[in-house]
């Protein structure tokens, strides 16, 4: 077998690495009226859980700056996956033998950190792949996560229409399966170093003085906003447009965003070769301010749940396409640049739609004008792509 066709089996396991993080981020909110009406939880506790979930997630984006690179990329993988397998399967049980909400928090806590390490690990490693077309490949991995979003909404609705949602504990231990698996898989495959040989990588410092590695890092955080801005409100878009019940809106907003979103990743990872990165970077920047402006100001609630799909569409590249650009600009950045990056995207994923929310409270619960507010993350993106394009040729010119 050549040397391309083993890392192949590589960049697989990485494709299934991120359905895993689909999975942890994904399939717990399907349940939360279930673990209301089963352990007496209040649902402002429930909420709580994601909250927790993306917060020790942001703790070991910070963290694995300092030990991933000790301890090394096979161990840290595997640990991910063991964490991840680790929570879903004390969802079963650790509800049962202790406090029910102290219960769902560990499990939590537990499959967040392998969630966490799965986020600074699976880019790097197929950037590391000796293989052709890496911002394709970047694109093909991250659209994997929006697959295995809509699989785990699909599968897990079909499993609790058939088998009754109270039976989910068995659901949760075929989703277990999936990261123990992989675990598996990640312990066979050949595992390349970000650095050439005799290559030295940035310390911190160095990387904190690079001026273009902070416009990859507003990139980042627009990125996340952008995404999560107009997502965090598919469902009630959906229910405005289509005039749906509150579950069937859950299922279909979120599952066309992600649908659409993991179609544009596909798409480019498919064409990359024909396609300059940059040019679709702006091209998805100038869609994405489009689709919040038509979201926002459409007087029609079909043409706004279009606009929110739009949306899905052209945030497609932004997060993997920063990554290739910041591999690309910055070398010698290793683990340290995309563990920050992933920091500052977790972190507009959270800043984006906690900046819609408020606008909209504070305009008479308007989400429509929130929206539009978040117009501010699109235009930013768009300013941080026109200044990485002078910031390179600047670096290129010395």
């Amino acid at each position: 077998m050549n040397q391309e066709k083993q890392y192949n089996h590589t960049i697989y396991a990485c494709f299934i690495g991120y359905i895993v993080q689909a999975i942890v981020n994904n399939f717990i909110p399907l349940l939360f009226l279930t673990f209301q009406g089963t352990y007496g939880i209040s649902l402002d506790k429930i909420t709580l859980l994601v909250t927790f979930n993306f917060g020790i997630q942001l703790l070991v984006d910070l963290f694995s700056v300092k030990f991933v690179d000790k301890i090394g990329y096979r161990v840290s993988v595997v640990s991910a996956h063991i964490f991840a397998a680790a929570g879903l399967l004390g969802l079963t049980f650790l509800p049962e033998i202790l406090d029910p909400f102290a219960g769902l928090l560990i499990s939590v806590a537990v499959y967040a950190i392998g969630g966490g390490l799965l986020e600074v690990l699976v880019s790097p490693i197929v950037e590391a792949c000796p293989t052709k077309r890496k911002e394709g490949a970047m694109s093909m991995l991250h659209s994997f996560y929006c697959w295995g979003h809509v699989g785990v909404v699909l599968l897990s609705t079909l499993y609790f229409a058939f088998f009754g949602i109270e039976n989910w504990k068995y659901l949760a231990l075929v989703w277990a399966l999936v990261p123990l698996l992989n675990t598996l898989y990640f312990t066979r495959v050949p595992i390349a170093s970000l650095m050439e040989e005799g290559e030295k990588g940035l310390s911190l410092r160095e990387l904190m003085g690079n001026k273009l590695f902070w416009i990859m890092m507003l990139l980042m955080v627009c990125a996340g906003a952008c995404e999560q801005g107009v997502s965090q409100w598919a469902s009630a878009f959906a229910e405005m447009g289509l005039g749906v019940s509150k579950t069937v809106g859950d299922l279909a907003g979120p599952l066309f965003f992600a649908t659409l979103m993991g179609l544009a990743r596909l798409l480019y990872g498919k064409y990359s070769d024909r396609i300059p990165l940059e040019k679709f970077m702006f091209c998805s920047g100038t869609l994405c301010l489009i689709s919040y402006l038509l979201a926002s100001l459409s007087p029609s609630p079909v043409l706004s749940l279009l606009g929110c799909g739009l949306c899905g569409l052209s945030v497609g590249i932004l997060w993997p396409g920063s990554f290739s650009m910041a591999s690309a600009g910055i070398r010698g950045g290793g683990t340290a640049m995309f563990a920050l990056l992933a920091l500052a995207g977790d972190l507009g994923c959270s800043g984006g739609p906690t900046f819609v929310g408020l606008v909209s409270g504070a305009l008479g619960e308007d989400l429509k004008k929130g929206i539009l507010a978040g117009t501010l993350f699109p235009i930013l993106l768009l300013l941080g792509l026109f200044l990485r394009r002078k910031t390179a040729g600047a670096y290129r010119n010395r």
